[in-house]
């Protein structure tokens, strides 16, 4: 399975989700390639620091910010289990090249209607993929959030009656990602029975069903 993680809107956070999926399904025996499609590099700067870290790869990590990816990754994809892809803000061709490269996209958002909005350039990238990828499959996912807050609420029931759909899994805005991603690390690395670490692997469990 190929998943895109996508949001033209920086700050959502697509590159720790992206990475402790690929962490997570990794942990479980899979085989997993991580591509970062984003030109700032991020994945590739946490697989860098990893190493510097000398902590041992879970999975490799390879540079592919190029609108080629819709060609590129389906190779790949034939010696893996999964391949994910961290997409790039605000750059079109690439994500569409993401976008037809995948069987799934992953749209995270923030509980805010700002993240609604910012989003709507991506959703009609998507219905454009469709028209050649029919079968494409998408999803938001709320991430950074905290549930017991009121908007929080809302914009999970709101995304519950949209196409795409929003998914059960949310993800919190914690420390320990942060602290984690300083040393090439992974939350379940950091406190393996953890919020955080239960959180991923909820999400994981989650997206893994929605394969084709």
């Amino acid at each position: 399975m190929i998943v895109a993680v996508l949001n033209q809107k920086g700050g959502v956070g697509k590159t720790t989700l992206a990475l402790h999926l690929a962490g997570e399904w990794a942990l479980r025996g899979k085989r997993v390639t991580l591509l970062d499609a984003d030109p700032q590099g991020s994945a590739l700067d946490w697989s860098q620091q990893r190493a510097r870290e000398n902590v041992s790869p879970l999975f490799g990590v390879v540079g592919l910010a190029r609108d080629t990816l819709h060609r590129e990754a389906p190779e790949i994809a034939r010696t893996a289990d999964h391949v994910v892809i961290d997409g790039p803000p605000r750059v079109a061709r690439l994500i569409r090249s993401a976008l037809l490269a995948a069987d799934l996209v992953l749209i995270p958002v923030q509980p805010s209607p700002f993240d609604g909005w910012a989003s709507a350039e991506l959703l009609a990238l998507l219905r454009e993929a469709r028209i050649y990828h029919p079968k494409l499959c998408a999803r938001f996912v709320l991430n950074r959030c905290d549930t017991r807050t009121g908007i929080a609420r809302a914009t999970a029931e709101t995304l519950a009656d949209h196409d795409p759909p929003v998914l059960v899994s949310t993800v919190g805005q914690r420390v320990v990602f942060a602290d984690a991603a300083q040393s090439g690390r992974l939350v379940f690395e950091f406190a393996a029975q953890g919020t955080a670490s239960g959180e991923i692997t909820a999400l994981a469990a989650e997206v893994a069903r929605l394969a084709p």
